[in-house]
């Protein structure tokens, strides 16, 4: 039998080890050994998950080009999608590793930034001024790299930084190294990206940063960042954005469990887990959720083009995936996913590149966002001898660490606190079904896309509602024959700016929707164009709508509703005359802000009734349905938050 230190000093004394992989998943009481030859793949269909007995099979390496699968812009770097087939596979105990790993301090000299930090915060400013602050999108993360050089071997290099990493490092989703003989990646990413398993995919969104020492985390500091509007609301964001996700992959759209506290040694995050059905084949899972919100921001489309335009550089294998893809005992296939985060990729030549991303949101400064990039590669950079240790955590009796905060009351009070305002749709589990509404069941809805998967989570409320809903691109749009409702949806951009194509073919499908007189709902962008169709003059926000929610009258009714916009239409009065006949109109008293419109055969909502943000959204959808679909308002049906 051959001893696990025999096979980790294999890895660690031959000049060109295999390449291999070992892996601590979160809670594990043992490492994964995986060896065999690498592979390349085109695709993520072509990664490589053959029949045969259970366990894994392939661990592939995702670098952030892929996400050119999706038609979504980057800059290619030519990184290649590597996959390490699995030949052999050990489990070796985490007592064993760490007795086998090198003890012995990694060099790395000659460290610092490609971006400097005035350059850095320049690039925030420009984000907030130029993207979020006109429309744009909610929220965007932009990274830098810090690059050193690595003295001695490099395998070994890695071994030893493993081994101070599972010492050192508390709460990660993965902790590994991977070596595939052209690079070596060593980290331990926080966050799960996706999982399937038994038929069961899990999503894992993470946001906002609490940084501490390590030893004496204050609990009066966590408990105002767990209160702070911006850690909230950026929370909120990447929850709406991976339910957009799950809305795809999963069948009746995702149930959002938590949020928890997550430990980290320098730093706690907070999290929430999503979880729902679903039958695709895995490596679609993959596709259809590149890449996390969490490195790249909301609407991802659209992030991807900031992100394209304020880098200016391929990200490698930043903001990827590990993707660790097998079977089961019965044959079914199994993902395991974390994102590449917090993680050091080095060369055969001993280059090191550490990258990292702060999500820059509505409330960010640039001071605060530079001060997070230095925060989150901290515990990477002291396993890499280029930085210190997090001090030790004191014993968990004296309440004061981090790890013991999570179970203070008040911090848990603090954190389901989150949950009172958001909506229930998705926090509760769902029986299909029993929020249809009578005379709904089976007629058909379109759902128009603008470039943002809200569309996603809408059809999954309409289809709860009783509709039978199809979405199509905006590019293409889908024979309007057949549908009793056609929902013209969300989407980034200025809708004032009819030069632009999406805007024109947008405008242009509304007016021959009312033209026809066929029943329309508008939403977010979609209300935005509507209005201008109708005369409303159109308004950029000083103080930008990303991620905001607010209680707004809708027609006679108080809503508490989410909203992601920067634009909003205007109107002096509550009643309005248009050339498409009269039009009823929410607007706020004080600045005449349109939230809401309808007229004859068509309606227009400025907030999004689908996000998580819009506690109250399926029974606006509803009454919007009464109206357009001359059924009676759902307030004379139970209430369909309570399904």
């Amino acid at each position: 039998m051959t001893r696990p230190h025999d096979l980790i000093a294999a890895l660690a004394d031959t000049a060109e080890p295999v390449p291999f992989a070992l892996v601590r998943r979160e809670g594990a009481d043992h490492l994964d050994l995986f060896t065999g030859p690498v592979r390349t793949a085109d695709r993520l269909a072509d990664i490589p998950l053959p029949d045969g007995p259970s366990g894994p099979r392939t661990l592939a390496l995702v670098p952030y080009r892929q996400i050119g699968e999706r038609g979504f812009a980057c800059v290619d770097d030519g990184m290649p999608l590597e996959c390490l087939v699995i030949a052999e596979h050990h489990r070796i105990g985490l007592a064993d590793a760490l007795a086998a790993l090198p003890d012995r301090p990694v060099v790395s000299t000659g460290a610092g930034f490609d971006i400097g930090d005035d350059e850095y915060a320049e690039i925030v400013g420009r984000v907030l001024a130029e993207e979020i602050g006109r429309g744009e999108g909610a929220n965007f993360v932009i990274h830098r790299t810090l690059r050193a050089s690595v003295q001695g071997p490099p395998v070994v290099a890695a071994l030893a930084a493993l081994r101070r990493l599972l010492l050192a490092e508390r709460g990660a989703y993965w902790t590994f190294v991977v070596h595939t003989g052209t690079r070596i990646l060593v980290g331990a990413s926080p966050e799960r990206h996706v999982s399937v398993d038994d038929g069961l995919v899990m999503m894992n969104p993470i946001s906002g940063t609490f940084r501490h020492t390590g030893a004496a985390a204050d609990r009066d500091a966590l408990l105002r960042f767990l209160r702070d509007p911006k850690e909230v609301e950026e929370l909120y964001m990447v929850l709406d954005e991976e339910l957009k996700m799950m809305a795809t992959v999963a069948e009746h759209g995702g149930q959002v469990i938590g949020p928890y506290l997550k430990e980290m040694s320098h730093l706690a995050h907070t999290e929430y887990l999503l979880a729902g059905r679903g039958s695709l084949d895995v490596r679609e899972v993959l596709r259809e959720t590149m890449f996390a919100p969490t490195v790249t921001g909301s609407p991802m489309e659209n992030a991807c083009r900031v992100i394209a335009r304020h880098e200016r550089t391929g990200r490698r294998y930043y903001a990827g995936v590990l993707a660790l893809l097998g079977r089961d005992a019965d044959g079914r296939q199994t993902l395991d996913a974390p994102i590449l985060i917090r993680t050091a990729e080095i060369s055969p030549a001993g280059e090191l590149r550490v990258p990292v991303g702060a999500t820059l949101v509505r409330h960010s400064t640039a001071v605060g966002e530079v001060a997070e990039t230095h925060a989150k590669a901290a515990g990477v950079l002291a396993a890499l001898g280029l930085g210190p240790d997090a001090a030790g955590p004191l014993p968990r009796s004296a309440g004061t660490t981090a790890r013991s905060l999570a179970e203070d009351p008040e911090v848990r009070a603090a954190l389901a606190a989150r949950n009172g305002p958001l909506a229930r749709f998705w926090l509760d589990q769902r029986t299909p079904g029993a929020t249809a509404l009578p005379g709904l069941t089976g007629r058909r809805a379109l759902i128009v896309d603008g470039e943002d998967t809200f569309t996603g989570m809408l059809a999954h409320q309409l289809g709860a509602l009783g509709l039978a809903v199809d979405r199509c691109d905006w590019r293409r749009p889908a024979p309007m024959d057949g549908y009793e409702l056609v929902v013209v949806g969300p989407g980034p951009g200025d809708p004032g700016n009819l030069a632009e194509p999406k805007m024109a073919a947008m405008r242009t499908l509304l007016a021959g929707l009312l033209a026809a007189g066929r029943p329309t709902l508008a939403v977010c962008l979609g209300h935005q164009l509507l209005s201008g169709l109708l005369g409303l003059p159109l308004h950029r926000r000083e103080a930008p709508y990303q991620g905001l929610q607010r209680e707004v009258s809708v027609f006679g009714r108080s809503r508490r509703v989410g909203f992601y916009s920067t634009f909003t239409a205007l109107a002096g009065a509550d009643r309005v005359a248009t050339a498409y006949g009269p039009v009823e109109v929410s607007r706020d008293a004080a600045d005449g802000a349109v939230h809401a419109l309808r007229g004859r055969g068509f309606a227009g909502v400025q907030f999004h009734p689908e996000s998580v943000l819009s506690r109250d959204g399926m029974v606006v959808l509803a009454d919007l349905l009464g109206h357009l679909l001359a059924r009676p308002a759902w307030a004379t049906h139970s209430s369909p938050e309570r399904g």
